[in-house]
C-alpha cells in the first residue's frame, strides 16, 4: 500500500482524463471503487469531459427523451442507462465532469452531506469567474440567477438557470457518479430531454454568465482546490497513466 493511498482518507487524488466516452468512465470508476473499498487506494477524483451522451438515472426512462433514441443515436449521441440517482441528463464536450471516490464512512459524511459539499464546491468555484450561485430547496444541483438579457435568449423560471447537475450512487460506504459543471457546454443539446425530470429547465454555463472564455481543464482544477478543502484532504495530482496502472 502506498503512503497516500491509504484507509486513512487523509488525501484526495485527483486525475484529468480528458475527453473519454461514457462506458469507459463507468467501468473505470466501479474499478477504482472496488480499490477504494478493498484500502488499496485513497479518496480520489477523476475529471474529464464525455462525448455526446444522454444517461437515464434510476428515476428516468425514455419517456424523458424529447426526441426519440434511434434519431439521437444516428445523430451521434450515446444514450446510457445508469445506476446513479436522478433522472435524465446530457453530457458533452465543454462540460466538466467530476467523479469523485469517496468513502464516506471514513469521511464521516451522510449521503445528503456530501452532496451538499459538492454544491458548496461548485459554488465556490463559480465565485471565482465571479458569478452568484445558489440552491434551490427541494432540487439537487447548482443554480444561477443571471441578470435578464433578451438578446442572450435565455429562459427564465423562478427558481433561475441550473448551471451543475449531480447524481450519485454510494455502494459499500463509497461513492461514484457525480457532477457536471457547464462551462463552455453547446446547451442546445439539453433540448433532446427532459433534464433533471423538468420540462423546460433552462440551462446555463460559465461562458454564457461570466461572458469571457472558459477552460474546462483549468476550472477542474479550481474543483479540486475546493472539494479538497471542503472535505479536509490534501490535493495530489496524478497522472491518467499512473491511475490506470
Amino acid at each position: 500500500m502506498n503512503s497516500d493511498s491509504g484507509v486513512t482518507g487523509t488525501k484526495l487524488r485527483a486525475t484529468w482524463l480528458g475527453e473519454i466516452d461514457y462506458g469507459s468512465a463507468l467501468d473505470l470508476q466501479r474499478s477504482l471503487v472496488d480499490k477504494r473499498k478493498s484500502g488499496s487506494i485513497s479518496d480520489s477524483v477523476l475529471f474529464l469531459e464525455h462525448r455526446h451522451v444522454v444517461t437515464l438515472g434510476r428515476r428516468a426512462d425514455d419517456t424523458h427523451l424529447v426526441t426519440e433514441r434511434s434519431k439521437l443515436l444516428t445523430a451521434g449521441v450515446e444514450i446510457f442507462e445508469t445506476d446513479r440517482g436522478g433522472e435524465a441528463t446530457y453530457h458533452g464536450p465543454g462540460q466538466l465532469v467530476g467523479y469523485p471516490i469517496i468513502d464516506v464512512r471514513v469521511a464521516k459524511l451522510g449521503p445528503v452531506t456530501y452532496v451538499r459539499i459538492l454544491e458548496k464546491s461548485i459554488i465556490e468555484t463559480l465565485v471565482e469567474y465571479g458569478i452568484d450561485a445558489h440552491l434551490v430547496d427541494g432540487e439537487t444541483g447548482v443554480w444561477v440567477d443571471g441578470v435578464p438579457d433578451e438578446k442572450r435568449d435565455i429562459k427564465r423560471n423562478p427558481q433561475g438557470r441550473k448551471i451543475a447537475a449531480i447524481g450519485v450512487r454510494i455502494s459499500g460506504g463509497v461513492t461514484m457518479h457525480g457532477f457536471a459543471l457547464n462551462v463552455s457546454t453547446d446547451l442546445s443539446f439539453f433540448q433532446h430531454i427532459i433534464p433533471c425530470g423538468m420540462p423546460d429547465l433552462p440551462f446555463t454555463s460559465i461562458e454564457l454568465e461570466s461572458g469571457e472564455p472558459a477552460d474546462t481543464r483549468e476550472c477542474a482544477e479550481i474543483v479540486a482546490q475546493k472539494l479538497s478543502s471542503n472535505l479536509d484532504r490534501e490535493l495530489l495530482w496524478t497522472e491518467r497513466a499512473e491511475l490506470l496502472n
